[in-house]
């Protein structure tokens, strides 16, 4: 009984921890979030941050509902995805770099990089986002637990975790708005070779 105890502590424990390091690692959530923060302020960067966690959310409904059927396809998913999602996130670095706020309030079919349906977009085109849900509920989740129960608290879990990690982000990129304000176009530099990393990443 207490072997058992002990067991489902050190799953819960490699749970959270598997999802707080996933969540809170920089990645193009993560940078957007504080390029957000700096240029917008925490209150305006709220909408995004929400749309990630529902992102990350619908992936795990996703995940749960087909996870036997993905789990079999997902070297052709990932495959897809990899390429779609590094295309996505080359041109988020690219709206960054470019940081005209008053052509993109111009343009109506310019990207808003603090909108709820942007996050959300970025969590369907993120191999890593689908690889995280899919890892989350297979290894995770569908070994240990297959209730309701279980897969409701997954999910409120994950949405508040992910919601107080980009959080962290934007606040981080609202504390220091003065120095982002000073040297806007090098870190907007910075911020877009890192995107442009986390492109490349996807292929190594």
């Amino acid at each position: 009984m207490i072997g058992k105890r002990v067991s489902e502590l050190v799953h819960i424990f490699a749970f959270v921890s598997y999802v707080f390091v996933s969540c809170i690692t920089p990645g193009p959530n993560n940078i957007m979030c504080m390029n957000n923060g700096a240029r917008f302020g925490v209150k305006k960067s709220l909408p995004f941050c929400a749309g990630v966690s529902t992102g990350f959310s619908l992936i795990l409904i996703a995940s749960i509902l087909c996870n036997l059927f993905l789990y079999s396809y997902i070297p052709k998913v990932v495959e897809v995805m990899t390429v779609v999602g590094a295309a996505y996130i080359l041109y988020l670095a690219w709206v960054i770099w470019r940081d005209k706020p008053k052509a993109v309030k111009k343009s109506k079919l310019a990207l808003n990089t603090r909108a709820f349906h942007t996050a959300v977009i970025l969590q369907f085109v993120n191999p890593k986002g689908l690889l995280f849900g899919l890892t989350l509920i297979s290894n995770f989740v569908f070994p240990y637990d297959q209730s309701i129960k279980a897969f409701l608290l997954v999910l409120a879990f994950n949405w508040i975790g992910v919601l107080l990690c980009c959080f962290c982000w934007v606040l981080f990129g609202s504390v220091f708005r003065s120095f982002f304000d000073k040297y806007r176009k090098m870190l907007n530099g910075v911020m877009a070779l890192l995107l442009i990393y986390c492109a490349a990443s996807l292929f190594l």
